[in-house]
């Protein structure tokens, strides 16, 4: 492959070379007992978690009252718009958040200047936060009235629509394409651009002909992971969308508005068509592509770009994207300090005193309990699949693959929908109610199953990607030594495997932890009034108008994620795998 890459950089024909072998090593060792049971007992967790839920949503959307509706998705024009509608988004976004994250990796990796640190965070900061708080933000600051397109252009800004959904969306997604690009730009081999230009390969030519065909996984997977994002997205079209009506906001309207759920089920079904056709497409596409560099590792490090011709344009884009950024997220954490943000900005506390007391400080207790019971059951989880997917299955691998990582081709208002039919509903199964009889008849403690169950769902595949790349950076005799001295599977995976992997297993608490904090669409349909979840307390002020309330939820949202993660990220390193990190 690299040669073939260099080749074609240098304009010449690439030289034959044989077909690639596999890179994926399995102990040939028999699978033992206990390996079958835990693939078993996986299984089962995957098919309550996904499974069943798609299954009670196709169930419902297929009753005759879903039916109906998707009859009418299918005839009438104003359908068409919706459906329309919310492909254009998703669509949009997923190209714009993909070259976005792009840009930010690029620079961060390859371009020569100062304060890369900052623009580091900087690119971080929409995963700790709510991503409607970009939206309230973007009202107060170029909505009708606000402090920038009327208080100093004197202009009434329309915000709302396509327009100001692709603005507040792209910002809100595009650290998943960034975080993804900066990995791949940090493993890319420096000698691949040094061989082209030998060759006599321009900067453009090597950036066109080396650099982007190693990056096809990159792209492909941020655009699916946009795409699926815009188009379930929920909070946002609810607050920016106007006449802009999605299927996801339809959905949420039949349920809530109309207290339909076929109806809701049938939306959600279309929701999930295009974005699981998107998903398989992208995977059958990347796995025909061959991008292996030989080692996987870089052999030095990349040169700096000093070029104005490609430094100017990428930091004057990055520095206003940066800057946009940093406006939006003062004016959240300001905003909760002032009575009428943008309109009275006399200081207050009384937003803070709202939040703290009373339903806040529960909605703040519930969530954060909800949390971090499914972050550390999602990194394990993501961690168990990708041993087995790496190490240990050979025929099911792929399958159990492709399950696992359903919790991100699967929209979130579609996982909340069905959720909701399957667990918060009585559920039954061969005649005998499962739950919430199983959670002792309440309806609180079955939805707070059904959040947590939620939480891991959609924090899996982040974990499981990151296991799986890691595990195939590390040679399998380490662990067949372990074997060989009598330790079982459970036993190696316990005490070798996981101190190797931390790294990956922090990746995977830590975004796991945040997601389950910041994430609306799938739970909207599970709270209950014995449950209180920060999101749906913000959407609920934004949508009475009460922006200072809604800032200061925002506010203490983002200091109790980044509170916890520091405190996961060091009980995971000097509690959990004190002493017992093996070297390479």
């Amino acid at each position: 492959m690299t040669a073939t890459l260099v080749a074609a950089a240098s304009g010449q024909a690439p030289p034959a070379t044989p077909p690639p072998s596999s890179g994926r090593y399995r102990s040939r060792a028999r699978t033992d007992r206990s390996v079958i049971v835990l693939g078993v007992a996986v299984a089962i967790v995957l098919l309550l978690l996904i499974g069943y839920p798609v299954v009670s949503l196709l169930s419902a959307a297929l009753a005759p009252d879903g039916l109906a509706v998707l009859g009418r998705i299918v005839t009438e024009p104003a359908n068409h718009r919706i459906v329309l509608n919310t492909l254009v988004l998703g669509l949009i976004v997923g190209v714009v958040g993909t070259l976005v994250g792009f840009l930010f990796a690029f620079a961060q990796v390859r371009i020569a200047f100062r304060g890369k640190r900052v623009l580091h965070l900087l690119a971080m900061v929409p995963i700790v936060a709510p991503p409607f708080a970009v939206a309230t933000a973007m009202i107060t600051l170029f909505g009708r009235n606000g402090s920038i397109s009327n208080g100093i252009f004197g202009i009434k800004g329309d915000i709302y629509g396509l327009t100001g959904l692709v603005i507040v969306l792209s910002l809100s997604f595009f650290p998943v394409a960034y975080m993804n690009f900066r990995g791949m730009l940090e493993s890319l081999d420096p000698s691949l651009d040094e061989a082209a230009s030998g060759l006599g390969a321009g900067k453009l030519r090597i950036f066109f002909s080396v650099t982007i065909p190693m990056l096809v996984p990159g792209f492909a997977g941020s655009f699916l992971l946009l795409f699926v994002e815009a188009i379930a997205d929920l909070a946002n079209p609810l607050v920016l969308g106007g006449d802009y009506t999605v299927l996801a906001s339809r959905a949420y309207l039949a349920v809530t508005g109309d207290y339909n759920t076929s109806a809701g089920a049938a939306y959600s079904l279309t929701i999930l068509l295009p974005a699981l056709l998107v998903f398989l497409v992208q995977r059958y596409w990347v796995s025909k592509r061959s991008v292996v560099t030989i080692t996987g590792k870089p052999t030095g490090h990349s040169e700096q770009i000093t070029a104005r011709s490609i430094r100017t344009p990428v930091l004057v884009i990055v520095g206003t994207i940066s800057a946009l950024i940093v406006t939006i997220y003062l004016t959240v954490l300001t905003g909760g300090f002032m009575k009428v943000p943008g309109v009275n900005n006399e200081f207050t506390l009384d937003h803070f005193t709202f939040v703290l007391t009373g339903l806040g400080s529960k909605a703040m207790t519930d969530t954060a309990t909800l949390a971090l019971i499914a972050a550390p059951i999602a990194g394990v989880l993501g961690m168990l699949i990708a041993w087995l997917v790496v190490r240990k299955l050979r025929r099911a691998s792929g399958l159990l693959d492709f399950v696992g990582m359903l919790g991100l081709a699967v929209p979130g208002t579609v996982l909340g929908i069905g959720y909701a039919l399957s667990y918060i509903n009585p559920t039954i199964i061969f005649g005998v109610q499962i739950l919430p009889a199983l959670a002792g008849g309440t309806a609180a403690f079955s939805g707070g199953i059904a959040i947590v169950m939620v939480y891991i769902t959609r924090s899996l595949p982040s974990g499981q990607r990151a296991g799986v790349a890691a595990l195939n950076q590390i040679h399998p005799a380490i662990e067949e030594a372990s074997t060989s001295l009598g330790a079982g599977s459970g036993t190696t995976f316990r005490k070798v495997t996981l101190p190797l992997i931390q790294s990956a297993l922090i990746s995977g608490l830590t975004f796991a932890f945040a997601r389950s904090m910041t994430t609306l669409s799938p739970i909207v349909f599970l709270t209950t009034p014995g449950i209180k979840i920060m999101t749906s307390q913000i959407l609920a002020e934004v949508d009475s108008g009460r922006f200072g309330n809604a800032f200061a939820y925002c506010t203490v949202l983002i200091l109790i994620v980044l509170t916890l993660i520091l405190i996961i990220n060091l009980l995971v390193r000097k509690v959990i795998f004190r002493g017992r990190t093996h070297r390479r």
